[in-house]
Protein backbone atom coordinates (compact mmCIF):
# COMPACT_ATOMS: atom_id res chain seq x y z
CA UNK A 1 0.00 0.00 0.00
CA UNK A 2 1.41 3.77 -0.45
CA UNK A 3 2.05 5.53 2.47
CA UNK A 4 -0.23 9.18 2.92
CA UNK A 5 2.94 11.11 0.83
CA UNK A 6 2.51 8.94 -2.19
CA UNK A 7 -1.02 9.55 -2.59
CA UNK A 8 -1.06 13.63 -1.59
CA UNK A 9 1.59 13.55 -4.75
CA UNK A 10 -0.37 11.54 -6.76
CA UNK A 11 -3.99 13.76 -5.95
CA UNK A 12 -1.67 17.10 -6.39
CA UNK A 13 -0.56 15.58 -9.84
CA UNK A 14 -4.19 14.84 -11.20
CA UNK A 15 -5.16 18.39 -10.18
CA UNK A 16 -2.69 20.30 -11.92
CA UNK A 17 -3.58 18.01 -14.77
CA UNK A 18 -7.47 18.58 -13.89
CA UNK A 19 -6.55 22.57 -14.28
CA UNK A 20 -4.57 21.87 -17.70
CA UNK A 21 -7.52 19.85 -19.52
CA UNK A 22 -10.00 22.68 -17.94
CA UNK A 23 -7.64 25.48 -19.63
CA UNK A 24 -6.97 23.47 -22.99
CA UNK A 25 -11.46 23.07 -23.45
CA UNK A 26 -10.99 27.21 -24.06
CA UNK A 27 -9.22 26.38 -27.15
CA UNK A 28 -11.00 23.64 -28.51
CA UNK A 29 -13.87 24.92 -31.31
CA UNK A 30 -17.39 23.93 -31.46
CA UNK A 31 -19.87 24.88 -34.33
CA UNK A 32 -23.53 24.69 -33.66
CA UNK A 33 -25.71 25.44 -36.33
CA UNK A 34 -29.71 25.91 -37.37
CA UNK A 35 -31.66 26.44 -40.03
CA UNK A 36 -30.12 23.83 -42.65
CA UNK A 37 -27.07 26.31 -41.71
CA UNK A 38 -28.79 30.01 -42.00
CA UNK A 39 -27.54 30.63 -38.48
CA UNK A 40 -23.94 29.31 -36.94
CA UNK A 41 -22.97 30.14 -33.75
CA UNK A 42 -19.10 28.86 -32.89
CA UNK A 43 -17.89 28.11 -28.93
CA UNK A 44 -15.66 26.72 -26.71
CA UNK A 45 -15.64 23.56 -25.30
CA UNK A 46 -16.08 25.82 -22.20
CA UNK A 47 -19.23 27.30 -23.15
CA UNK A 48 -17.71 30.75 -24.39
CA UNK A 49 -19.71 31.87 -27.52
CA UNK A 50 -16.96 32.70 -30.11
CA UNK A 51 -18.90 33.93 -33.07
CA UNK A 52 -22.55 34.74 -34.66
CA UNK A 53 -23.21 34.29 -38.17
CA UNK A 54 -26.22 35.12 -39.30
CA UNK A 55 -27.08 34.47 -43.68
CA UNK A 56 -28.40 37.85 -45.13
CA UNK A 57 -31.57 35.88 -46.50
CA UNK A 58 -32.91 35.98 -42.61
CA UNK A 59 -32.52 39.94 -42.17
CA UNK A 60 -35.96 41.01 -42.64
CA UNK A 61 -37.89 42.47 -39.97
CA UNK A 62 -40.78 40.08 -41.05
CA UNK A 63 -38.63 37.03 -40.08
CA UNK A 64 -37.78 38.56 -37.11
CA UNK A 65 -39.65 36.04 -34.64
CA UNK A 66 -37.91 33.16 -37.21
CA UNK A 67 -34.25 34.77 -37.04
CA UNK A 68 -34.58 34.65 -33.26
CA UNK A 69 -35.49 30.74 -33.06
CA UNK A 70 -33.04 29.88 -35.24
CA UNK A 71 -30.43 31.80 -32.92
CA UNK A 72 -31.60 30.12 -29.96
CA UNK A 73 -31.42 26.60 -32.10
CA UNK A 74 -27.93 27.53 -33.15
CA UNK A 75 -26.78 28.60 -29.33
CA UNK A 76 -28.47 25.21 -28.09
CA UNK A 77 -26.55 23.07 -30.78
CA UNK A 78 -23.16 24.44 -29.81
CA UNK A 79 -23.71 24.04 -26.15
CA UNK A 80 -24.64 20.68 -26.44
CA UNK A 81 -21.46 20.12 -29.07
CA UNK A 82 -19.37 21.71 -26.50
CA UNK A 83 -20.52 19.88 -23.44
CA UNK A 84 -19.41 16.37 -26.29
CA UNK A 85 -16.36 17.56 -26.31
CA UNK A 86 -15.95 18.85 -22.76
CA UNK A 87 -16.57 15.61 -21.66
CA UNK A 88 -14.46 13.62 -24.40
CA UNK A 89 -11.55 15.65 -23.33
CA UNK A 90 -12.33 14.72 -19.26
CA UNK A 91 -12.76 11.43 -20.33
CA UNK A 92 -9.02 10.86 -21.67
CA UNK A 93 -7.89 12.33 -18.13
CA UNK A 94 -9.29 10.03 -15.85
CA UNK A 95 -8.91 7.11 -18.37
CA UNK A 96 -6.32 5.93 -15.64
CA UNK A 97 -8.05 6.70 -12.36
CA UNK A 98 -9.52 3.93 -10.28
CA UNK A 99 -13.12 6.59 -9.68
CA UNK A 100 -16.29 4.84 -8.64
CA UNK A 101 -19.19 4.13 -10.90
CA UNK A 102 -20.82 8.15 -11.81
CA UNK A 103 -17.95 9.67 -10.38
CA UNK A 104 -17.51 12.62 -11.85
CA UNK A 105 -15.15 15.41 -12.85
CA UNK A 106 -14.04 18.14 -12.12
CA UNK A 107 -15.35 18.02 -8.70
Amino acid sequence: MKDLNDILGMASRVQEELTKAQAGLDAIEVEGKSGGGLVTVRASAKGRIIGLSVDDSLIDVADKGVMEDLIVAAFNDARKKADEASGSEMAKLTAGLPLPPGFKLPF
